[in-house]
């Protein structure tokens, strides 16, 4: 039996084009080997053993981690064979920036490749490929990977997510802590390109800097549409003595309430120690805490309202007043 050539050590910790191991020598019968795998043409990576777990023993969370995964590895194995005009877009530029997706139940998502004419459209098996208008560039690079301008890929999303998902992905773009896009490049891209189906222009109503997950900007939505006031995003608070007692998630000041989304599964007893005395230390200093958990948003969000509804009723809000 004849022992396999080994590869280069560049070559075997990620997808690697054909090409690049020719030049280092590789034998093209080395490069058809079995333990490399063929992602995309001309792209070949080493095989990993990776045993996928049943889908009935993963949490909505753990699937969207696994699926999120694979997305990365399909990027990385596509990018290798990008032209110089080729670049991610839609949910996938916006995958790679970290802002969250729409669950899905499928097992992978579509890796979404875009360039701008007069280039070809990308034909590549297992992208979605998109021949976009032409336009100024605006190419950003994230991860090493050169992506949209995130602006753009957020206007391109409405084009198959619904305004809660623009909302949410808006709500993360524009996070001072991330200074990826202000709310007026949002309403720039608007002008300039169109809103086809008439959700960007909704979503920017509703959009909000401060909110620091999907789930806090889900359950703020979630209120201000039921009629409560609208909240304070992640205000900080402090006791008589001017010393830091906690971050709020969503905070009515004039009220005294702080409504908190919780949306552990399994939480570590220790965190959980930190965390209770957290909440203990909140209402010392007056303040209403509502702890809202994931059953309480879902299948029926009515109980997270009532929950918040009640707190603000107790500390002397009326329908009407704000």
């Amino acid at each position: 039996m004849t022992r396999r050539q080994p590869l280069p050590d560049d070559l075997v910790h990620g997808p690697f084009h054909v090409s690049q191991a020719r030049e280092a020598g590789v034998a093209r019968s080395r490069l058809r080997a079995a333990d490399l795998a063929s992602p995309t043409r001309g792209v070949r990576r080493v095989r990993g053993e990776q045993p996928e777990e049943e889908d009935a023993k993963l949490t909505p969370t753990q699937r969207m981690q696994r699926v999120s995964a694979l997305l990365r590895e399909e990027v990385d194995a596509f990018a290798v064979a990008f032209t110089p005009h080729q670049f991610l877009s839609h949910e996938t530029g916006l995958a790679i920036l970290g802002t969250p997706l729409p669950y899905t139940t499928a097992n992978r998502r579509k890796v979404h490749v875009s360039v701008r004419r007069p280039h070809p459209l990308p034909r590549r098996c297992g992208v979605h490929g998109h021949r976009l208008q032409e336009r100024k560039a605006a190419r950003w690079r994230a991860g090493g990977l050169p992506i949209e301008h995130p602006a753009r890929m957020w206007r391109q999303a409405a084009s198959h997510w619904d305004l809660d998902h623009l909302i949410i992905a808006g709500d993360f773009l524009i996070h001072p802590r991330r200074r990826l896009v202000t709310l007026d490049d949002l309403r720039e891209e608007v002008v300039e390109a169109g809103d086809v189906r008439g959700l960007l222009r909704a979503a920017l109503q509703e959009i909000r800097a401060g909110s620091e997950s999907s789930e806090e900007s889900r359950l703020r939505l979630l209120l201000t549409r039921a009629g409560l006031p609208e909240p304070v995003l992640n205000m900080n608070l402090f006791d008589s003595s001017d010393r830091f007692v906690a971050r709020l998630d969503l905070a009515y000041p004039q009220y005294r309430v702080a409504p908190e989304f919780d949306g552990r599964g399994h939480a570590d007893v220790d965190q959980f120690a930190k965390d209770a005395d957290r909440w203990d230390a909140i209402r010392a200093q007056d303040w209403r805490h509502v702890r809202i958990l994931s059953h309480h948003m879902r299948p029926n969000p009515q109980i997270a309202v009532d929950k918040v509804a009640a707190a603000l009723f107790d500390a002397g809000w009326r329908p009407g007043r704000g």
